[in-house]
């Protein structure tokens, strides 16, 4: 089979998964458990939390010592069996370290991902620039799926959404020891000093200025993008108790409404190498920033009537918001690390954004929802909520072109010769 339909499958498969619960996570706890949002941001911070070290660590065992895409298999098939389990749970607590064993195993799976596709990609002597954007594009199509399965079903509240996830997290685990083989690259026998030899060369890159600084605002635009993951689909949920708006089209299918910000993935994606090419890595990454400005800035003026529209270019926006630093950020990794760290480096790349921005961005926001934004009889001031998160994502924007004043031309040179 040709080498893109393998990775384009795997892609579905690796963000089906994730699209299965992630965004409807929150309305679960909330509506079907009736937790609090400090117990639910508890609970997805377990993302951040095993992304801190699970996926540099997977990163270092890839590069040193077992084929990427079996470790990318096993770790599937070891979250299928902890999906399978999670609607078993009844209990806040304990259903934060079941969560957590299962972030354990999932979010090593989006570095080695991209590690197994450019790989494979250049086994087969393609630019990974210009063609893995639109085999990434069918990652999002699987999260849209997933949604739209679980919408159609109305499984939004239900544990239903986990099995769902399992059983793809299976497939996917079995079908990637079919993968090509991605052997590692680093020889240990080759090196002496304590950093090569425990597989840590990529932390260095921290004394970098370029890398340091990369990593730092890494870390705080994954808090943003954690905050809509987590209270995205809640928020749409709560206009099903306003009498006027409880037979619109949004609160009966938030979900799907929610999926056009995956849509627009899809489009902006493919606009990456042109954006790179033509303004670079820095000022892609600062339009991402802007981008989360309006993205939380719309939520807040947002209903499902008179300002439906809203709703719609928010969701529209996140497209460019999630896409212009995610993918960019891993192009950027990829182009300026050596190969025997790149597995390792983009492990610390989802450290920074899965891992601490996360656990950021899930637990303060969790405590400062119950604490400043919940009213008297229980609902939320989702007004206040996303004006506080827009006014964090501007001072990020601000603040960002003075202090990441680096040069990024090898970037945008490397995206001209290549797209």
């Amino acid at each position: 089979m040709n080498i893109k339909l393998r990775l384009i499958a795997m892609n579905f498969m690796q963000f089906f998964i994730w699209g299965a619960w992630l965004i409807t996570i929150g309305t679960y706890c909330s509506q079907n458990k009736h937790w609090s949002f400090t117990q639910f941001g508890a609970i997805f911070s377990t993302m951040g939390i095993s992304a801190i070290f699970m996926p540099a660590l997977t990163g270092i065992i890839a590069d040193k010592y077992i084929n990427a895409e079996k470790l990318y298999g096993l770790m599937h098939i070891l979250g299928a069996a902890v999906l399978f389990s999670l609607p078993l749970v009844t209990d806040p607590s304990v259903f934060f370290w079941v969560m957590l064993l299962n972030m354990v195993f999932y979010m090593p799976t989006l570095s080695l991902s991209i590690t197994v596709a450019y790989s494979a990609l250049k086994s087969s002597n393609q630019d990974v620039v210009k063609t893995y954007p639109p085999i990434r594009t069918w990652g999002t199509v699987g999260f849209i799926a997933a949604l739209w399965t679980v919408s159609l079903t109305h499984n939004e509240k239900s544990s239903n959404q986990f099995y769902i996830a399992s059983v793809v997290a299976m497939a996917l685990g079995i079908y990637a020891f079919t993968l090509p083989k991605c052997p590692p690259i680093f020889k240990t026998k080759n090196k002496t000093s304590m950093v090569d030899l425990l597989g840590l060369k990529a932390f260095t890159l921290f004394r970098t200025p370029k890398f340091a600084v990369f990593f730092i605002f890494s870390m705080l635009l994954g808090a943003a993008l954690q905050l809509t993951n987590a209270y995205g689909d809640p928020f749409l949920h709560s206009f099903g108790n306003i009498t006027a708006y409880q037979d619109t089209t949004m609160v009966k299918y938030p979900a799907i409404i929610m999926s056009i910000s995956q849509m627009s993935e899809t489009l902006f994606i493919l606009a990456i190498p042109f954006f790179l090419r033509k303004f670079g890595i820095k000022n892609v990454m600062l339009i991402s920033m802007l981008a989360w400005v309006l993205r939380f800035g719309l939520f807040a003026y947002g209903n499902p009537a008179g300002s439906f529209w809203m709703i719609i270019l928010s969701c529209i926006v996140y497209g460019m918001a999630f896409d212009f630093f995610n993918i960019s950020g891993s192009l950027f990794v990829e182009t300026q690390t050596t190969p025997e760290i790149r597995g390792s480096a983009q492990g610390v790349f989802m450290m920074m954004v899965n891992g601490f921005g996360a656990l950021f961005g899930s637990l303060i926001s969790g405590v400062i929802i119950d604490k400043y934004f919940t009213l008297a009889n229980g609902t939320n001031n989702w007004h206040g909520i996303w004006l506080c998160f827009a006014t964090y994502a501007l001072v990020i924007a601000v603040v960002f072109p003075f202090i990441f004043t680096y040069k990024h031309n090898k970037v945008a040179e490397h995206a001209v010769n290549h797209a």
